[in-house]
């Protein structure tokens, strides 16, 4: 837990995109089968998807064989990959929908003053592809992707300092949203509390997860983030 008891006023809130702001796993579920039954092996299911997401698209392509039969090498899931983003990318709003309330909840920040950033394991192409196409782009000042920063992701801290640097701010006076282990150890690495939403992917139950608080609405987030300087 980070100590919240001499927190400055709330000038930044980062969100996580996948399980948090967006239900993507139906897409995303839908390009992994598209995958796997075109080289003969069995679907996967959605829950199994769900489970899988978190660590960006390599490793979800990676759990996807490893959970069908054997894994391919390194070069051949490397392609394996680069077929699958090119695949998804162009359907990746098919299914995808955001979460009740996440729309109302980015224009009451973005009405205050409050600098917004998306801090995602997603490649940026997607990243993008989805903001836009939800209509939701306008609300970031920054995106830090999962290939924004070469060799960093979350959980690595540095992924979210990376937005704080770019939203001119610290992490004194900024708070994190998510929904899974990485943005909980990303989050308090950077020294950020987080709030985590009920409604995500996670292996682990959301209330043991550590963060400083959870919520199953955004319609709770502006209650919440008072405790943060906000």
């Amino acid at each position: 837990m980070i100590d919240t008891t001499h927190r400055g006023p709330l000038k930044a809130v980062l969100f996580d995109l996948d399980g948090t702001l967006i239900d993507s796993a139906p897409d995303l579920h839908g390009a992994a089968n598209h995958m796997l039954t075109a080289l003969g092996r069995r679907e996967v299911s959605l829950r199994e998807v769900q489970m899988m997401i978190g660590d960006g698209v390599p490793m979800l392509v990676q759990r996807c064989f490893a959970a069908t039969g054997d894994t391919p090498d390194a070069d051949a899931l490397a392609e394996h990959t680069r077929r699958y983003v090119e695949y998804y990318e162009p359907r990746s709003t098919v299914l995808t929908a955001l979460y009740p309330g996440a729309t109302d909840a980015l224009a009451a920040l973005k009405d205050r003053g409050v600098g917004l950033a998306i801090c995602t394991n997603k490649v940026g192409g997607a990243t993008m592809e989805i903001l836009a196409k939800l209509g939701i782009d306008h609300y970031f000042d920054c995106v830090i992707a999962g290939d924004t920063l070469p060799g960093i992701k979350k959980p690595d801290p540095r992924h979210l300092g990376a937005a704080l640097e770019r939203l001119e701010t610290t992490a004194e006076n900024a708070v994190m949203i998510g929904d899974n282990a990485n943005d909980v150890i990303a989050a308090h690495g950077a020294n950020l509390p987080i709030v985590l939403l009920g409604h995500g992917y996670t292996k682990i139950p959301v209330h043991e997860l550590g963060g400083e608080a959870v919520i199953d609405h955004f319609d709770q987030l502006p209650q919440v983030l008072r405790r943060f300087g906000g």
